[in-house]
Parts: C-alpha cells; structure tokens; sequence
C-alpha cells in the first residue's frame, strides 16, 4: 500500500473561483430585476392614485350672472272701481213722500227735483210762526207810539223821566221779539224748502229706497237715504299695494286695468292719491287711481286687475338650475379664485320661469355652479367649464338638499 497522495490538480482551484462568480452576477441580476420590478410597481401605484384624486376631483360648468333685460317690472294687483263722486241722499226733515221723479239708472242734472215731501206738522209750525210774528209786531208798533207819547208828556214834564225810560226799555224788548219771531219764521222757512229733495251734482241715481208715501224721517241714519246719486263720468280705483312695492309708486304714474266684463280691454289709470301708511291688517298701502269713463263702459263697484309697470329692483337672474333649495333656505355654489366651492345664501326676488332673478347674495363677478353635483360642500376643489349660455329653465331642475 502506497503512502503517497495522490497529487492536486492545477486546474480545480480556477473553476471555483468562476462558479462563485457566476453565482454572484446571477444573484446581482434577480436582485436588480426585483428592484426594477418593485421600482416600477411603484410607479404605477402612484400614477394611479395621482389619476384617482385628479379623476374625484369633478367638473362644474359656471355662468356668469346677469341682468335682468328690462328695466321694469309688471305688477299685478286686485282693485275694485267706485264711482268718482258718490253721495247717499237724505231728508232733512220729517213728512211722508208725495211724489219721486227719477228711478234707478236715470241721469239727472245738478238742481233737478229728485222728490217733493208732504210735511204738515212743519206747515202747522209755520203758520203757527207767522202768527207769533205777527202778533209780535202789533205788539212792538203799539209799545213804539206809547213811548212816543210818553216822550212828548216829559217834555211838558207831565210824567218823570223814569217812566219814560220805563217805556222806552219795554219798546226794545218788543223789537227784540219781533227779531226773534222774525228768525224762528225763516228757520222754519228754510226747513220748507227741504221739502223738494234736488241732485246735488249731474250723475246718475244708481238706488232708490222710498216710495209715495212712505213716512220720511229726518237725519242721516244708514238705511234712511232716499236716493243715491253717482257721478260715473270718471271713476277711482281702490288698490292695495304691498309694503315692498308701495315706495316705487309715485302721484301720476300710469296704470292699466282690466275688468271681467271687457275681455281684452284695458284702460289707463292715473295715480291720484296715497293713503302713506301702511294697514296693520294688510300689510299694504292704499293707492287711488283715477280714470275716465265719459262712454259708461266700466260699471263701478266691480272688480278690476290693476298692473303696474314699477322700475326694477337691482337683481341679477341665474338659472333655475343654479338653486339650491333645503331648510337653510334658498343658496347657490359659486366658485371663487382657486377653484373652490362656495355656499352662499340668496334672496330671490322674482321667480320667471326659466330665470331666477336674485336680490342679494351675488355679484356680477361671481361663478355660479349651474346644476351643483350631490354632495358638494364648501371648500371642495372642482374643475370649471364655462357654458355657452345659461341653461333654460326646462333644461335643468333646481337641486334639493338638506
């Protein structure tokens, strides 16, 4: 058996040394495509988060408010037509009617004899009266001779001057019965001439509540008029005006108004007089128009619509879209300089249909959201896109929130 080895060969330490090198270029390039392949998921995860953000983020399309384009605005309000002049007539004194002379609807001039009234006991008075006076003045004529004489015997100082003083006193005091007598007689002479009831003015008497006849009693109660006499040759109309609009209405500005009876007709009315206070019951002010009716077309005591055509608030319109209506009441989303929403409240003023018309809240710079997204709040971040044109009303409802 041999003791000696068996001899190394050179070859065997080189080989080594290549495989280890090997191993590691191997293992560097799995490590550097693990790299790469990490690196690159990585990338992608933040492309896609940067494009979810960028894809929440969500587009609104703005309008810029406008102005309304008219400069007024048509109010319309209820009235109601009264004659111009109007006046319930009675008797000034008691009687019984002898006689009427106009009915219902007829026209009458001023000074006309409307009635004529029976009136025994002012007769019985007045010839009572002329007797007194009558009786009064013998009195005086005989009271007047005696202090004449009495007079010429204080000459020839027959009598004392006391006494002729006496008669002249008692002279006076029959002058000043007959004047007494005098008054109370043409009183009652003036009262006769009450008798014959005359129209005040020309107009037409539009009731008649008597009869030949009936007894007629003297003053003014309601109920006891004999007649009522209208001037309808102009009419007034009555409206109430709102306390927001009854500023904007001025002495002579114009109205038009219609009434049931005429279809399609309107007339023009002039502003005559306001009542400038405001009915604690109404909340309006009263305002009296005046127009003319020389043809007899327009029946008072009925009802008409009056329209005003009052200068425009200071408002701007959006579209009904625009809205946001909820229990804190009307608002609109505005966008401001970095693109953020804003929540502002506003005061609608007139609701037209396909426009809103705003009166505070906004300006004309402002950026309204048309058609708000659900669920923007304030300070979300969106992107804009300008409309073309506001949108109609149709087109776009008016969004709802809590």
């Amino acid at each position: 058996m041999s003791s000696h080895s068996e001899p190394l060969k050179p070859g065997k330490p080189m080989s080594r040394l290549k495989l280890g090198a090997g191993l590691v270029v191997v293992l560097g390039g799995a490590i550097g495509v693990a790299a790469y392949g990490i690196s690159a998921r990585a990338s992608n995860a933040d492309k896609l988060q940067a494009r979810t953000q960028e894809m929440a983020i969500p587009t609104v399309i703005v309008v810029s408010p406008a102005k309304p384009a008219s400069t007024t605005v048509k109010v319309d309000l209820p009235g109601r037509v009264e004659p111009h002049t109007k006046a319930p007539i009675f008797s000034r004194i008691a009687g019984y009617l002898k006689v009427w002379k106009f009915d219902i609807g007829a026209s009458v001039k001023a000074g006309q004899v409307l009635a004529e009234i029976e009136t025994p006991e002012l007769d019985q008075q007045l010839m009572q009266a002329q007797a007194e006076l009558a009786s009064a003045t013998a009195n005086a004529a005989l009271s007047a001779a005696t202090a004449k004489r009495w007079q010429t015997l204080r000459d020839t100082n027959f009598v004392s001057s006391q006494a002729v003083e006496e008669k002249r006193g008692d002279l006076s005091v029959k002058e000043a019965l007959v004047r007494a007598s005098q008054a109370n007689l043409e009183r009652l002479q003036a009262q006769k001439k009450f008798s014959t009831i005359v129209a005040p003015f020309d107009g037409v008497i539009t009731a008649r509540n008597t009869d030949v006849g009936a007894l007629v009693v003297a003053g003014g109660a309601v109920g006891t008029e004999l007649f009522t006499l209208s001037d309808i040759s102009r009419v007034r109309i009555y409206v109430n005006v709102p306390q927001n609009r009854a500023l904007a209405i001025k002495q002579g500005d114009k109205a038009n108004f219609a009434v049931p009876e005429h279809p399609g007709k309107t007339w023009t009315a002039t502003v005559q007089t306001m009542a400038q206070v405001i009915g604690t019951g109404s909340g309006s002010m009263l305002v009296q128009l005046s127009a003319d009716n020389s043809n007899s077309r327009l029946i008072p005591g009925g009802f008409a619509k009056i329209t005003f055509d009052l200068a425009r608030d200071a408002a701007l319109t959006v579209p009904p879209g625009a809205m946001i209506f909820g229990s804190a009441g009307p608002r609109v989303a505005v966008v401001d300089a970095e693109d953020r929403v804003r929540i502002r409240r506003v005061t609608v003023a007139k609701d037209n249909g396909n426009t809103i018309e705003l009166a505070t809240g906004i300006s004309a710079e402002d950026r309204v959201i048309v058609s708000p997204p659900d669920g923007i709040v304030e300070g979300d971040k969106v992107r804009i896109r300008t409309a073309a044109a506001p949108a109609a009303g149709g087109a776009t409802g008016a969004r709802r929130s809590n």
